[in-house]
């Protein structure tokens, strides 16, 4: 943690399709402060901004939109494709993002604040974060959720899957583990506990 920042940061993690959205909408509706890094991962790229430029440089018109705008479905496919060039994206990207979320880390003003990340454990925002909370599904509800929610195929989902820390890596970075296979109420139940605890830590 950075001594800039004064306030304590709950790290939220788990694969995709897990349920981290559920999870930060109750911290929201308790008054907690939601940094989302696939939030901080849109505005690096948006029009205008050097990175965009670098990635319509490397791959071509292809890549973006009628407006200009990044065509992330297309740089998806691109980089899913071939690890050379998801490399050089994360190794442009990830010190952009990262700077983006300490930005609006130290803007904060709840009691504590929150940190929602896919990729928290697998790159060096963990750093950022005083706990690791994990959002924790068996892999066959995270397929068929992603499916549902995305359109994606099977296919599809797994190769982001395997791209993503496994079940077992997580939990094992997790301070704090929530099983969200179940109903929204027991779900809830589960955060409450939680919010009481780190309101608890930050007095």
């Amino acid at each position: 943690m950075s001594s800039i920042m004064r306030k304590t940061v709950i790290g939220v993690t788990g694969g995709i399709g897990s349920g981290k959205t559920a999870v930060t909408d109750y911290f929201a509706e308790k008054g907690i402060t939601i940094v989302d890094a696939d939030l901080a991962s849109r505005v690096v790229v948006e029009s205008g901004r050097p990175a965009l430029s670098a990635i319509a440089e490397r791959h071509g018109s292809d890549v973006l939109e009628a407006d200009g705008s990044l065509n992330r479905r297309q740089l998806r496919d691109i980089i899913f494709k071939n690890d050379n060039e998801r490399v050089w994206l994360e190794q442009l990207l990830h010190p952009l993002i990262r700077d983006q979320i300490l930005l609006e880390l130290q803007e904060a003003h709840s009691d504590y604040t929150v940190l929602v990340s896919p990729l928290l454990v697998e790159t060096d925002q963990h750093v950022m974060v005083d706990r690791i909370l994990v959002v924790d599904v068996p892999v066959e509800m995270q397929i068929e959720r992603t499916m549902t929610r995305d359109g994606m195929t099977e296919e599809q989902t797994l190769a982001i899957i395997k791209k993503q820390a496994s079940r077992e890596q997580r939990q094992d970075k997790a301070d704090d583990l929530v099983n969200n296979s179940g109903s929204l109420e027991q779900l809830h139940q589960q955060l409450e506990a939680l919010h009481q605890k780190y309101l608890k830590l930050v007095k």
